[in-house]
């Protein structure tokens, strides 16, 4: 088979759908006669914001991984913060923003560009040098974020004349909370450098959606737009086999990930009080399973929302599954930020293998709305909607009343199934 080296900071035991992206690729690879060789960052010098040990056993056995050092700045910021965890994406994880995480903030969007990972690069390019010699790799792949991950690719692509693919699963100077980094001009103007070299010096380009394709369509030349491909993250149709049932005694409104303050889910939090407060009598659970800003946690504890509301934490990839099958309906939230069009978490697909109705807010002109429009799974509203967000909320509460559950069946689900994302990934492997 066709030998690809793959390269990813993010690998099991870490946790995050952006793990889920390769993890899932990898396993369906071999099928297309590709076999894929791994090479991250061993987890006793990674910095990872989420760990999900359970996802291990989805590394397949026959698949090739190898480990190296990091040095990661992120150990220090615990030390001198006191704190267990490190700032998660957005800063999910942080309320308000103290003087120290200022300084903590400035010092990463100036000292280490483009990220506080780049400490893995010179040992990530000397393992993939040997692995690329020892098996005649003619192909890389380099998967971000973190986007210095990209710089390993230029570096092996500038030194070695390899196929160099760069997987982008975010924006990079677009990303939503970039400007809460306070970078100074000479920071940006050397990040923007290394973002514009990335996508015009890599062979080919892999991005997530449409619009996050046309963000970076305007830094570079139109020759070089014609090697971008859009491959979104999908679900795995074998993290649904053992289906398990709904509480149908219950209307259970569920959101699994993270919500940050950005994410403005206000007016959908006051239509589910009250649809609480209309249908008095009967259990309606409104659950969170991941990471909540402390914003919305102090919202909800300053409102009757409080005694319907459930913080599960975060829980490894196949419990969140599972309490997606015992959910009623889905909620999707997609942060109200600049360019937030793209915008395609992991969670609406996995909403999608579901086959529950999903309630959002987010553009509702975005990528994500189209998917779910063409899918027929459900309806995307803007922020401000409140009273169309209530009265979706009643329908898809009198239709769970009059049956006792809401699914959607639709065959265009299954072209973001992993399994057929994949072989669009192996096409674009094998092209020239």
């Amino acid at each position: 088979m066709k030998k690809v080296l793959i390269i990813t900071y993010y690998w099991p035991p870490s946790g995050g759908a952006g793990v889920q992206r390769w993890l899932k690729f990898v396993k369906y690879l071999p099928e297309f006669g590709i076999e894929p060789i791994i090479l991250t960052v061993d987890e006793k010098y990674a910095s990872y914001p989420l760990t999900d040990n359970s996802l291990l056993d989805e590394v397949p056995a026959s698949v090739k991984v190898y480990y190296t050092k990091s040095w990661e700045p992120f150990k220090i910021y615990k030390k001198l913060s006191g704190k267990k965890d490190i700032p998660h994406s957005g800063f999910a994880n942080e309320t308000e923003t103290s003087f120290f995480q200022k300084i903590m903030r400035f010092v990463r969007g100036n000292f280490f560009l483009p990220d506080a990972r780049k400490g893995w690069n010179k040992f990530a390019y000397k393992k993939a040098k040997q692995l690329i010699q020892e098996y005649d790799i003619s192909t890389v792949i380099t998967t971000s974020p973190p986007h210095s991950t990209q710089l390993i690719g230029r570096k092996l692509k500038n030194k070695l004349k390899i196929n160099w693919i760069a997987d982008l699963r975010d924006p990079w100077t677009d990303i939503y909370y970039y400007d809460q980094l306070y970078h100074t001009s000479i920071a940006k103007s050397i990040d923007s450098s290394y973002e514009k070299k990335v996508l015009t010096e890599a062979d080919k380009v892999i991005v997530v959606s449409e619009a996050i394709k046309n963000q970076f369509s305007l830094k570079i030349s139109d020759s070089d737009y014609k090697k971008f491909s859009v491959i979104p993250n999908g679900y795995d149709d074998s993290d649904f086999q053992n289906r398990v049932e709904v509480d149908k005694n219950k209307f259970i409104i569920i959101h699994t990930g993270t919500i940050a303050s950005g994410y403005h889910i206000e007016s959908f939090l006051n239509a589910v009080q009250k649809l609480s407060e209309e249908m008095n009598g009967v259990k309606i659970i409104l659950r969170f399973v991941g990471v909540v800003s402390g914003k919305y946690k102090d919202y909800i504890q300053n409102t009757p929302l409080k005694e319907i509301t459930e913080y599960i934490g975060y829980v490894p990839h196949e419990q969140s599954i599972q309490y997606l099958q015992k959910s009623t309906i889905l909620f999707l939230a997609i942060p109200d930020v600049e360019n937030n069009q793209g915008i395609l978490t992991g969670k609406l697909f996995e909403y999608l293998g579901a086959e529950k109705t999903i309630i959002g807010v987010g553009p509702v002109h975005g990528d994500a709305a189209r998917i779910i429009k063409e899918c027929t799974a459900g309806e995307l509203f803007d922020y401000q909607d409140q009273d169309k967000l209530f009265n979706y909320l009643l329908k898809l509460f009198n239709l769970w009343r009059e049956g006792g559950a809401i699914s959607v069946n639709n065959g265009k689900i299954k072209s973001y199934s992993r399994k057929h994302l994949t072989k669009e990934l192996a096409s674009l492997l094998d092209q020239k």
